[in-house]
C-alpha cells in the first residue's frame, strides 16, 4: 500500500492525503480523521525518512527539563509526559525530553536545534521572565510555554489561572473563621509561585487581613524543603490557625512534620495544598482540602494538540493561549476555627 494506492481508495488527490497525514491545516478535521483511519485500516506505512528529509521534519516534540533533587519524586511531571505522548500520537510524533542543569538549559535547546533533532518544544516550569522564551522567539522556532510569563501576550501558552487559585483557598479559610494564615511557597522566579503568591496577598487584603511576613515562608519543590519550611513556621513565637502550601511536593513534606508531631489538621491547623498530595504518598487517612486543576494526563494531552497546531499554523494565536480555571476540591485537613 502506497500514497497513490491510498489516495485512490478515498478518492482523493495525494496532495490532499499527504497534507491530512502530516496535520496541514487547510485540510479539514472531518477529512484528516478519515485519511488516518483508512491509513490504519490498509496498512499504509509512510516512507518517514524520505518524507522527514523533504519536509526538513523531525516528527518530534522536545522538552528540555531542568532537573532539580525534588523532580525524580514528582509522579505530576511523569503523568504530563504520559498525556502529551499519547497526545502526539494520532500526527505520529514523538516526544524527547533532554535533562539539562539551570545554567545549560539554553545550551542545551541550541543543540537540539542546530542538530535538528525537533520541530518545537513544549517549554516547562516557566519563570516572570524567561530567558528560553526569548531565546526560541529570537531564532523563530515554534514552542508553547506550559505556564504564562510577564509578557505572555506574544506567544502561545497553557496555563492555569494561579493567581485565582490561592484567593479561592484564602476566601475558603476566611469563610472557616480563620484570619491567622500562613503561607509556604517555591521560589518566587517561577511564574507559578508568582501568581498564586499574588493571589494569597490579594485575597488577605480583600478581607482586610494583613498578611504577617513571620507567616509566609519560603519552600524549594521538594518534599524536604517543605518539611523544613513547616518545622520554621511551628518554631515562631506566636502559631497561625491555617496554611496554604503552593505545591504539592512541599505539601507532602510539610504534611509529615504535622503527623510526626501530632497535629490533627483541620482542628489544630488548617491545611489547604494546592494540587492536593501526589497519589503515590501514603501518608494520612485524610483527605486533603486542595485547589485543583485539570488532570496532569489531560492537561498533557491539550498541550500535544497545541503544540501541533503552533507547528502547522493552524489557529491564531488567541486561540492557542489556554487558561483553565481553578476550584476547591473540599477534604477534612481544613475546618472551622475553634470557637468560632
Amino acid at each position: 500500500m502506497d500514497l497513490k494506492a491510498l489516495s485512490a481508495s478515498l478518492n482523493l488527490s495525494m496532495t490532499t492525503v499527504s497534507r491530512a497525514l502530516n496535520g496541514y491545516s487547510d485540510v479539514s478535521e472531518k477529512t484528516r480523521l478519515r485519511v488516518i483511519e483508512a491509513a490504519r485500516a490498509l496498512g499504509y506505512q509512510p516512507n518517514v525518512v524520505a518524507r522527514n528529509l523533504a519536509l526538513g521534519r523531525a516528527d518530534a516534540i522536545g522538552v528540555v527539563y531542568p532537573l532539580e533533587m525534588g523532580d525524580v519524586a514528582d509522579p505530576r511531571f511523569l503523568e504530563v509526559v504520559s498525556g502529551i505522548t499519547e497526545g502526539l500520537a494520532p500526527f505520529n510524533m514523538d516526544l524527547l525530553i533532554a535533562s539539562a542543569s539551570q545554567k545549560g538549559e539554553l545550551d542545551t535547546y541550541d543543540q537540539m536545534i542546530r542538530s535538528r533533532r525537533v520541530d518545537g518544544f513544549i517549554v516547562s516550569r516557566t519563570c516572570v521572565q524567561d530567558q528560553r522564551i526569548d531565546y526560541l522567539r529570537q531564532v523563530n522556532v515554534p514552542f508553547l510555554a506550559y505556564g504564562r510569563t510577564a509578557d505572555c501576550s506574544v506567544h502561545p501558552w497553557f496555563d492555569y489561572d494561579n493567581e485565582a487559585g490561592s484567593v479561592l483557598a484564602v476566601e475558603r479559610l476566611v469563610g472557616l473563621g480563620h484570619r491567622h494564615i500562613a503561607y509556604i511557597h517555591a521560589s518566587l522566579h517561577y511564574n507559578f509561585a508568582h501568581q498564586r503568591y499574588t493571589g494569597y496577598l490579594k485575597g488577605m487584603l480583600s478581607a482586610g487581613i494583613a498578611p504577617s511576613t513571620n507567616w509566609i515562608l519560603r519552600a524549594g519543590l521538594a518534599r524536604c524543603s517543605g518539611y523544613n519550611a513547616m518545622v520554621r513556621l511551628l518554631e515562631q513565637p506566636r502559631l497561625p490557625t491555617a496554611v496554604i502550601i503552593d505545591n504539592n511536593l512541599a505539601g507532602v513534606g510539610a504534611i509529615r512534620v504535622l503527623i510526626d508531631r501530632g497535629i490533627v489538621m483541620g482542628k489544630d491547623l488548617s491545611v489547604i495544598v494546592y494540587d492536593g498530595i501526589p497519589p503515590d504518598t501514603l501518608l494520612v487517612d485524610r483527605q486533603i482540602t486542595s485547589v485543583v486543576q485539570p488532570t496532569p494526563h489531560r492537561a498533557g494531552k491539550r498541550m500535544a494538540q497545541l503544540i501541533q497546531q503552533v507547528i502547522t499554523n493552524a489557529r491564531p494565536l488567541k486561540e492557542l493561549q489556554v487558561l483553565c480555571q481553578p476550584e476547591i476540591l473540599v477534604g477534612n485537613s481544613d475546618g472551622p476555627l475553634t470557637g468560632s
